[in-house]
């Protein structure tokens, strides 16, 4: 199935994921300009009422950037709703989402038809993140448009499963719009998403290291120094799983290898909670993929890195096939 029409603008088949304090309109401005999908989570506008402006700002450049590129227009952008029922800003940060006509949905943890009902009303689509196939039927049960496998490896609130076999599985009985996550780093390893069957390739942690990204140097440093070793799955920092920088875990005081187990039911997303719960400014998350990472760079060299990488690759597999 080919991808709707809202995607055709992209000059790189990427998203750049929703990044917790870390994305905001400068990193997903410049991810857009240099032709991928950018995002944030709507959370990350404190207070709730900067939402609205972060929204007018990007559309207003976004549209900016259009009327004088006509032949290279922007990608266009996505939000992220965190669907869990501690989230009290769901509701009105869907409003503000509604009010804007922001083009793309992320919605995570959880999927609510009420939430697709109001993005299709004005033509938007939802995208949701799913860590196995039980939950990705779920999603499409409740009106999802596309879906993003959330496999082994990948940043934030992962999974377990191989991309092998969650996109294999997914594949079996949907065929739209797809993402894959789990280690994504290189130009290879987004046509690699895509011979596995994916669209698109859904990346989260070398966007950390740029230049416009809302994260502490240290923070973008530990990303570039870091490897695949140095990531740690636990569900210590929030109650559900993710992965997390070790190196950042030692700083905070704790033993990597002798973190207490948390209590998912104290899981909370809300803005009172979030400013509260220090622990995402010290514990850092990460995914697999980092080893690729080796300098910090200005957002749009990370990407046009990437579609370099993705069109050298694309090449090579077409000389050899």
């Amino acid at each position: 199935m080919s991808l709707p029409p809202i995607f055709d603008t992209l000059r790189a088949p990427i998203v750049a994921a929703p990044l917790f304090i870390i994305s905001n309109p400068d990193l997903l401005l410049a991810e857009c300009k240099a032709g991928i999908i950018g995002s944030f989570p709507a959370l990350n506008a404190r207070p709730a009422e900067m939402l609205d402006e972060w929204l007018t700002r990007i559309n207003e450049e976004l549209d900016a950037y259009n009327q004088a590129n006509p032949d290279q227009p922007a990608a266009p952008y996505a939000v992220n709703q965190i669907v869990h029922r501690s989230n009290e800003r769901l509701w009105p940060d869907v409003e503000t989402c509604v009010k804007h006509k922001v083009p793309i949905i992320i919605s995570s943890l959880g999927a609510r038809e009420e939430l697709n009902d109001a993005i299709h009303a004005y033509g938007g689509i939802v995208l949701h993140d799913v860590i196995n196939d039980r939950f990705a039927r779920k999603a499409i049960e409740k009106g999802a448009d596309g879906l993003i496998a959330v496999a082994a490896g990948a940043g934030g609130h992962a999974g377990t499963t191989s991309p092998f076999a969650l996109i294999q599985e997914i594949r079996e009985w949907f065929d739209g719009p797809l993402l894959l996550s789990g280690s994504i780093a290189t130009g290879d390893a987004v046509l690699a998403a895509q011979v596995l069957g994916a669209d698109l390739a859904y990346i989260g942690s070398p966007f950390i290291a740029t230049e416009e990204a809302n994260a502490e140097a240290a923070y973008k440093q530990m990303i570039v120094e870091s490897h695949a070793d140095d990531v740690l799955y636990t569900n210590y920092c929030a109650g559900v799983h993710g992965n997390y920088l070790k190196p950042s875990i030692v700083n905070s005081g704790l033993d990597p290898s002798d973190l207490p187990e948390a209590d998912p039911s104290k899981m909370k997303f809300t803005s009172s909670g979030s400013e509260k719960h220090k622990t995402w400014k010290h514990i850092w998350g990460s995914g697999q993929g980092i080893g690729a990472v080796k300098e910090i760079v200005p957002a749009a060299n990370r990407v046009a890195e990437l579609t370099e990488q993705y069109e050298a690759a694309l090449g090579r597999m077409r000389r050899t096939g």
